[in-house]
């Protein structure tokens, strides 16, 4: 039996964008930098379970709104 690997994917963006928030504005609201939400945007960077949870209480979306495999 073979291990496939999960990658987490995002909405962000989508998200982000349809609440008129820059990364910038967001990043602020979670402590962290303009170019952290950006490598999540672009899937270069996967958030801790905390930061996933702070990006949730952000944009007052469940985990499953933002996040999927």
């Amino acid at each position: 039996m073979t291990k496939e690997k999960l990658i987490l994917h995002n909405n962000l963006k989508t998200v982000r964008t349809q609440q008129k928030l820059s990364q910038s504005k967001l990043a602020e609201m979670v402590g962290v930098s303009r170019q952290t939400i950006s490598n999540i945007e672009t899937g270069e960077f996967v958030p801790t379970a905390r930061l996933a949870l702070l990006l949730c209480l952000a944009l007052d979306k469940k985990f499953e709104d933002l996040f999927y495999f």
